[in-house]
């Protein structure tokens, strides 16, 4: 099934988004930034040194040092190694203290944005996630949450040194041979705006990157949860080859951009070419002149080499910084999404919650379809079993998501004791709301930590209570390790009646006022349906209970039975009084139980 289109990439650039998301973190990005800039100070002494050096050893008595004060060429020798030390030794402090402070700020960056990003992932409604790729989300949180500590980690820095390195050569120029410096510094434009030229060129190819590794991380996903169809229906061939042909999308994209990539350095480095020469030739030829000194000709040669390597490194640098952009841009537009279930702000004490139900004018349609529900009215009395029957598409799913606010209704509203649903605080909401599905969800723990699951506070008695209540301990203790046993992920170690009887356990411990069953046994057999049968009877007496249904025996007892046919009751009444009406619910339960129409 192809997937919907991604939204449209928003206006802003990344990198102003990322630096109001690292706003508490100011500080260390300063410190970080400040070490950095100091290390690469330190690291351009040196030439500096050694012209001096030169300087010394060639004038002697004259040397700019003598004219500073130091006259003796043994005591300025002695000055310059005492510097050089202690050079060297500051240079490698600030070089531990920035690598120390860029990588923890990456670690922390990387933590904080991906621990935000889940947590506001796990917010957005069940509609946003029914449009989405799980596959393309983990490739989010991971991939490029990982790509942006990438760029921290290195690019970052080298990004500030070869500024530093630029505007402090460039200084120096200036001051000691201005003449040298008006043709070192005249390549340093170009390459700059061959820089950002290059940065508008490669951001959109390295959002196709990011794009196509999340739609091959999405297949990945899909199949490896679709192993067991994957098997049965012998498509593993057809499985690699769509990933191979998933994969070379990937290896396309990446292409495009490392082909430009690529071409930056060579072209950058024909134009660093004249600053070299500049220095080299013209520098030279002032200093035949009498116009240099021989120490001051040695230090522009010194920095000209220090100033043109780093500069050649941009191009890595640049491919980094826009491969790390291309993934915020991703991170941060995750973090934007806003649910389309908006929470209201009432509270339920659940001890409070009588659980009276209504459904008033309920009119429900998922996006481009039509509507599901259409002006629904249905009442659920507090403490009575109300079943739900119908065809498929009938709308008996949809009632129960709405309950839970996944969606909000288009039109009518449903009340919870009076209480519309919209004003009451989601989590408040489903607190208050017990429900077992059709197909049980067991996370891979054990048994102990899966029945526990949203109460997580509750004891061992109470643990097994429950599940004695659902028929479970008996099988939980024949199990290699009982509670403690790990059931695998989704309890793929379990049965298709073990997993449900699990799921009625954990709803029993949570002891709410209103329990939902989704289906409790439509994918069991008839011993297994008869034991949960047992269990659900117990559990429900004196709880409000909406039933959705598939096999009519499961409901036969409801207070309530509902029959629903293109999204509104067509008849509802008690099982018994159902069959007399021998309408819809009876040709259903005939059809089930092989029953004769009267009068066939």
């Amino acid at each position: 099934m192809p997937e919907p289109p991604e939204p449209a990439p928003r206006g802003r650039h990344p990198l102003p988004r990322l630096l109001a998301h690292l706003g508490g973190r100011r500080r260390t990005v300063l410190w970080a930034s400040a070490c950095s800039v100091l290390n690469k100070v330190l690291d351009l002494a040196p030439p500096v040194l050694i012209g001096l050096a030169v300087d010394v050893v060639v004038e002697r008595e004259t040397s700019l040092l003598a004219r500073l004060g130091v006259e003796s060429p043994g005591a300025q020798l002695a000055l310059l190694c005492a510097a050089t030390a202690l050079i060297f030794v500051l240079e490698s402090l600030f070089e531990w203290l920035y690598a120390l402070a860029w990588r923890n700020l990456a670690q922390a960056v990387q933590h904080d944005l991906r621990g935000a990003a889940w947590e506001h992932v796990l917010r957005l409604d069940l509609g946003w996630h029914e449009d989405r790729s799980t596959g393309r989300l983990l490739n989010v949180l991971v991939d490029d949450v990982n790509q942006l500590e990438r760029f921290l980690d290195g690019g970052a820095n080298e990004l500030l040194q070869v500024a530093t390195t630029v505007l402090v050569i460039g200084g120096v120029f200036l001051w000691v041979a201005p003449q040298v410096a008006v043709l070192a510094m005249a390549p340093i434009p170009p390459i700059l705006l061959a820089s950002l030229a290059y940065q508008r060129r490669l951001a959109p190819r390295y959002a196709r990157v990011r794009e196509e590794a999340g739609r091959l991380a999405g297949l990945f996903a899909q199949s490896l949860q679709g192993i067991a169809v994957i098997h049965a229906f012998t498509a593993e061939r057809h499985e690699a080859d769509r990933a191979r042909a998933a994969s070379g999308a990937y290896r396309e994209a990446n292409r495009g951009a490392i082909a430009l990539s690529a071409a930056y350095t060579p072209l950058i480095r024909m134009a660093v070419l004249v600053a070299f020469l500049a220095a080299l030739g013209v520098g030279g030829a002032l200093t035949l002149d009498g116009r240099l000194s021989v120490g001051t000709y040695s230090l522009l040669v010194f920095l000209v080499q220090r100033m043109v390597w780093p500069v050649t490194r941009l191009g890595g640098t640049f491919d980094l910084y826009q491969r790390a952009m291309a993934s915020t841009a991703r991170i941060l537009d995750l973090l934007d999404a806003t649910p389309a279930v908006q929470g209201g702000g009432r509270a339920l004490a659940r001890r409070d919650v009588r659980g009276h139900l209504r459904f008033e004018g309920v009119t429900f349609a998922y996006p481009g379809g039509a509507p599901v529900l259409d002006g629904l009215d249905l009442d659920v009395p507090a403490g009575a079993t109300v079943a739900v029957v119908g065809a498929t598409g009938a709308g008996k799913t949809t009632l129960i998501k709405l309950l839970l606010r996944f969606h909000d209704p288009q039109a009518g509203r449903i009340t919870l004791d009076g209480v519309d649903l919209r004003d009451l605080d989601p989590a408040s909401l489903r607190g208050a709301v017990g429900l077992v599905g059709q197909d049980p969800f067991l996370f891979d723990g054990t048994v102990r930590e899966n029945v526990r699951y949203g109460t997580f506070d509750a004891d061992d008695a109470a643990l097994e209570a429950a599940c004695r209540a659902a028929e479970a301990h008996d099988f939980v203790a024949a199990l290699p390790r009982g509670y403690d046993t790990v059931v695998g992920e989704r309890g793929q170690k379990l049965s298709g009646g073990q997993r449900q009887r699990l799921s009625i356990a954990r709803a029993v411990l949570k002891d709410p006022p209103v329990l939902v069953l989704d289906e409790a046994t439509s994918s069991v057999d008839n011993e297994t349906e008869a034991a949960i049968q047992r269990s659900l009877a117990r559990i429900t007496r004196d709880r409000t209970t909406l039933v959705v249904a598939h096999r009519l025996s499961t409901i036969r007892h409801a207070d309530r039975i509902v029959v629903l046919e293109a999204g509104r009751p067509l008849e509802q009444g008690t099982h018994e009084a159902l069959l007399a009406r021998d309408g819809a619910y009876a040709a259903l339960w005939r059809v089930q139980t092989g029953e004769r129409a009267p009068g066939a």
